[in-house]
């Protein structure tokens, strides 16, 4: 049908669904069709939803009734409750031309200048995470998928099972704020793997419900720090948990580095790093002149491999300064974090702070400067 409507490859469809089997089929559509998916959050306020529709373009919009009247576009509306492709072939459609290098979504994130800055990640950058995680974690069991669409965190909780053949367990919509439902449901589908960031895996441990999560066996913690107390709870709680501290900003694909806490490890003290670059990944502590700096001494971390995005949608002087040529492999670039690290002699990373005044809340990276614009 979204061929039919004229989706081609690098093509934008924008989907305002709330979770659940539909958002599930419009996504795989999207995808199959050659797009890339523009998720829309239907709790963002109407104003927002209207510039990330007026500035990705999409060719066609996916909805549902129940957030038809939240969003105004001139794309032509798909509505998922109302299916009129009953007729069209159900195989697999051949996209000419498709490739590895095209569009597989584009989400936004906050921007400096005062509106959002839309991140475009091919399909490539979402394989390779797919791949690495396929191998760090378990092989058969349940993932719980939680985390809203808007949020590039749901990438993984969504393409990783479902392109190695693991259970995916929905949450409901709005699950994700509360955290007793969320200890149910682990334990009523015997979920294997949850994602948190800190603030929620805090509010999760500190209900009684939690402890009788048997069934997990990873915890990944990202978005925020993950602080020794908090990995100390999890212990507590959950012995039997292995708990991964991922780091990644949106332009290098959700995660680029992690670090795991085996659940019969000793816990260190102090802050916990952030770890060592993911498979295909590349991260450089560099000074102010793109030089690498010694072990121990803090500098901005770079990140280069597989996970570096297309850039910015639009924004070609804000990606010129964000994305640039490495001066270490010749063709490859390197996405400047603005996050301060420090490398360990053994190579691990530990995270120091910000080169801005960009903030993260909830897991939510929040730049102020978005903010001082509308006051």
């Amino acid at each position: 049908h979204l061929i039919a409507l004229g989706v081609k490859p690098d093509d934008r469809v924008a989907i305002c669904v709330e979770r659940g089997l539909p958002l599930l089929v419009g996504l795989l559509a999207i995808l199959k069709a050659g797009g890339a998916y523009v998720p829309l959050d239907p709790d963002y306020p109407a104003e927002r939803l209207g510039h990330m529709l007026a500035d990705s373009q999409p060719r066609a919009l996916l909805v549902q009734q129940a957030t038809r009247a939240l969003v105004g576009s001139s794309a032509t509306l798909v509505d998922l409750d109302q299916p009129t492709w009953g007729d069209l072939p159900g195989s697999n459609p051949q996209v000419p031309g498709l490739t590895s290098q095209h569009l597989a979504y584009v989400i936004y994130t906050s921007g400096s200048t005062g509106v959002p800055k839309g991140v475009m990640v091919e399909h490539r950058n979402v394989v390779n995470l797919v791949h690495w995680s396929a191998g760090l974690f378990p092989s058969e069991g349940a993932v719980l998928h939680k985390t809203p669409v808007s949020f590039d965190a749901s990438v993984w909780e969504l393409f990783w099972p479902l392109c190695t053949g693991l259970r995916l367990v929905l949450a409901r919509p709005d699950g994700q704020r509360d955290p007793q439902y969320l200890a149910g449901l682990i334990e009523r589908q015997q979920v294997k793997v949850v994602q948190f960031v800190p603030a929620l895996l805090q509010q999760f441990l500190d209900e009684d419900a939690s402890a009788a999560c048997a069934s997990l066996t990873d915890i990944v913690c990202g978005g925020g720090e993950l602080t020794e107390a908090l990995a100390r709870q999890v212990r507590e709680r959950l012995p039997q948990v292995r708990l991964h501290n991922v780091y990644g900003p949106t332009e290098t694909t959700v995660d680029c580095s992690v670090w795991t806490l085996e659940a019969r490890d000793q816990l260190p003290t102090g802050a916990l790093p952030i770890g060592r670059p993911i498979d295909n990944t590349r991260l450089y502590v560099l000074d102010a002149h793109d030089q690498p700096v010694p072990y121990g001494v803090a500098g901005q971390l770079h990140i280069g491999g597989a996970g570096v995005t297309r850039g910015y949608l639009g924004l070609p002087e804000q990606q010129a300064e964000r994305f640039i040529a490495s001066p270490f492999v010749d063709g490859e670039r390197l996405y400047r974090s603005g996050d301060l690290v420090r490398q360990r002699p053994d190579g691990v990373l530990e995270f120091l702070g910000r080169t801005d005044h960009q903030i993260k809340l909830r897991g939510l990276r929040i730049e102020p400067g978005e903010i001082e614009a509308c006051l």
